[in-house]
């Protein structure tokens, strides 16, 4: 235990999720659900017994440093990895890979997203150990695979070779497929999605930079007697600069060779947009999800999220979104959430603070 690490990934802004989800205050930093915790608490928490309190690393964006440092005030400002710019998340995954690795060359290390939900966190944790136990052993790259439900088309979809071990080799990555290639997926009964929470030791992830991302590689390496001390920030600085934006699965799980997957099954949501927190919301018995002080009329099949300090009256919506938040409404049928981004885009030619 003492030389397990989790990395949470806590820079992006979620803009699917808008209005809640916003430049200023991205979705991971909002109480989603009600509990009285956000998205990023709930994910601290829920690696309590997978590794110590001082072995969690946030990377984050340089502007939510306050947010972080806010909500996980336990936090040491060596835990808070701050990206002056977004690159996607092998550069960030890199930097806080090669950063634990300056402190500890023997690191077995947790890669998870800040704003995904899990129903069963016990079982969430006996799958990490099983993979955790995986790459303490073996020069391997581990990905969690979830058992698909239906022919989503928004999320990757990983192919795996069926055999009997609880840790199987990867055969595939296919990036969100069309409608009709995800329902042979999920009929062919070898794919799972892709949930983005990776595990790997360190030298294995290290090794996979040099050979598939040799400039990332060489930049980060750099930076070993810079990590854990006052010269940190400047030369992040400067490395970012260099870097492009590039996804960890498009830079090297899907080019390497000794990459497995642990099928799971722990009531697993990205959150990546109002349809899936419907989806995992309790409904009414109109089928709605309704959170706000709220008149609903002739109304079903609708997530609706208000202030509670204002009445909205709805009548005669069937399938919709209505979310209010920090001055903007957005009132857009479910089956219509990817255009969500668009919107966002021409609300913020009107206002940045739109967006």
């Amino acid at each position: 235990m003492q030389n397990t690490y989790v990395i949470i990934m806590a820079g992006g802004v979620g803009t699917r999720f808008w209005p809640f989800s916003r430049t200023t205050y991205p979705k991971q930093f909002h109480d989603v659900l009600g509990t009285g915790r956000s998205l990023l608490q709930q994910t601290v928490d829920r690696f309590d017994g997978i590794c110590p309190p001082e072995n969690i690393f946030i990377v984050t964006s340089s502007e939510y440093r306050d947010l972080v440092k806010q909500q996980l005030p336990h936090l040491d400002d060596d835990q808070i990895l701050l990206e002056p710019y977004r690159r996607n998340t092998a550069p960030c995954i890199a930097y806080a890979c090669y950063k634990i690795a300056a402190r500890d060359p023997e690191a077995n290390i947790v890669v998870a997203p800040a704003d995904h939900i899990i129903l069963k966190e016990d079982v969430f944790r006996d799958t990490i150990r099983v993979a955790l136990g995986a790459t303490r052993m073996d020069d391997i790259l581990v990905t969690l695979g979830i058992q698909p439900t239906r022919p989503d088309t928004g999320y990757g979809y990983i192919q795996y070779i069926p055999d009997k071990m609880t840790v199987k080799k990867v055969k595939t990555f296919t990036e969100k497929p069309h409608h009709e290639l995800a329902v042979q997926f999920l009929e062919s009964g070898d794919f799972v999605w892709n949930a983005g929470i990776f595990v790997w030791n360190v030298q294995a992830l290290k090794k996979a930079v040099r050979k598939y991302m040799p400039e990332v590689a060489e930049l980060f390496e750099e930076g070993t007697e810079h990590y854990f001390t006052a010269e940190e920030a400047a030369f992040i600085g400067k490395t970012y600069s260099h870097c492009g934006s590039v996804s960890i699965d498009n830079g090297i799980m899907e080019k390497a060779d000794n990459v497995h997957v642990v099928l799971s099954s722990f009531g697993w949501s990205d959150l990546g947009t109002w349809k899936s927190l419907y989806e995992i919301s309790e409904k009414d018995e109109n089928q709605n999800v309704a959170e706000g002080t709220l008149l609903l009329h002739d109304t079903s099949d609708c997530i609706i999220k208000t202030p509670k300090d204002q009445l909205v009256v709805v009548n005669g919506l069937h399938g919709f979104i209505v979310a209010q938040y920090d001055g903007v409404l957005l009132i857009c049928r479910k089956d219509d959430e990817q255009k969500v981004k668009e919107l966002v885009a021409e609300a913020k030619e009107i206002d940045v603070r739109y967006s």
